[in-house]
């Protein structure tokens, strides 16, 4: 299912080389982009603005566009819409090293059946934290 979110950014060419765009997102501080010509320029807005608002809850309020363009009359102001669903799934996790402390009984048996230690620690670390994949 798509979770399609959409803000206003600016791309403003004023302090750089010809044709190219520096963006950013009034809405979401930090979020901060660049690319030679609006194509790309657009395109790692949509990027940027994913990464930064996949896991984000709430999402910022998002302002009128026609203020942000008073308030950044010589840039260009375009409408950005990304899919969050989309960009968390490109996202890489990380993972960490955790030792952790079980009965003897309890690993003998669970590694005779095979069971994965790490699937199944995550899976109950999910469960008791209320986090669905």
């Amino acid at each position: 299912m798509k979770r399609l979110v959409t803000y206003a950014a600016v791309l403003d060419d004023s302090e750089n080389k010809p044709n190219e765009y520096t963006v950013t997102f009034p809405d979401i501080p930090g979020a901060i982009t660049d690319g030679q010509g609006l194509s790309e320029a657009l395109n790692n807005a949509e990027e940027v603005l994913g990464l930064m608002l996949f896991d984000q809850n709430p999402l910022p309020a998002a302002t009128d566009i026609k203020d942000i363009q008073a308030q950044h009359s010589n840039a260009t102001v375009s409408y950005i819409t990304t899919d969050l669903e989309q960009a968390k799934k490109e996202v890489h996790v990380p993972l960490v090293k955790k030792n952790t402390t079980i009965p003897a009984d309890l690993a003998r048996e669970a590694e005779k059946q095979g069971i994965n230690f790490s699937a199944v620690l995550t899976a109950a670390l999910k469960e008791r934290l209320g986090i669905k994949s």
